[in-house]
């Protein structure tokens, strides 16, 4: 099923065939694309290219992240097909191979780290904000390969009511173990929510 082919695709910023850096960044459920042009707008990043594609329904998978792959199928399948056609646009550029920000907020920053870890390479950065992998806590060792030195951030709140912290966590330690550097970023409270922190990390970023 392609169940989220034909959705719409916002750009915003630099014109790809310009850009030095483009930015793909993912909604949360029942969120919309509208949001994520925002955020990108608010890093102020000069000369980078926003894309933000839309889930059908509001929603990439219809269950929890930490449910079992299979009962998020074929909505997830469907999802990781989108990001991997963004990509291969982007991978048209050769000077822009590497500088990929793939991110994203709450089921989108799920989405985005499990991008990343089962399709490893270098990308610019990857952002998981109040986010973790897809999958129980034992899926965790099926990633292969290496993303070589990817700047990773893992941010979340302690108490996140939709997101459990052992998660988070094992999440942070599977980038780690993929080659990424990885900054983990825990902050009190309960709040599902991007932090300023967050947002501060991401202006930091060399793009």
């Amino acid at each position: 099923m392609r169940i989220h082919e034909g959705q719409p695709v916002l750009r915003d910023g630099a014109p790809l065939a310009t850009a030095g850096a483009v930015l793909i960044l993912l909604h949360g459920r029942g969120s919309r694309a509208e949001e994520m042009i925002e955020l990108g707008r608010a890093l102020r990043l000069p000369n980078v290219a926003l894309v933000a594609p839309q889930a059908a329904d509001g929603e990439w998978y219809p269950q929890r992240f930490l449910a079992p792959r299979a009962q998020n199928e074929p909505w997830l399948a469907s999802a990781l097909a989108v990001l991997a056609r963004l990509i291969d646009e982007v991978d048209g550029e050769v000077r822009l191979r590497e500088m990929i920000v793939l991110g994203g907020f709450s089921q989108g920053a799920c989405l985005a780290m499990d991008f990343a870890a089962s399709h490893p390479r270098r990308y610019a950065a990857v952002l998981g904000l109040s986010g973790a992998l897809i999958g129980p806590l034992d899926s965790r060792n099926e990633y292969r390969g290496s993303l070589g030195g990817t700047p990773v951030l893992v941010g979340c709140a302690e108490r996140d009511p939709h997101i459990p912290i052992e998660h988070v966590r094992a999440s942070a330690q599977t980038f780690r173990d993929l080659g990424a550097v990885v900054t983990e970023q825990i902050f009190p409270g309960a709040a599902h929510t991007v932090f300023p922190e967050e947002i501060a990390w991401m202006r930091r970023l060399a793009l």
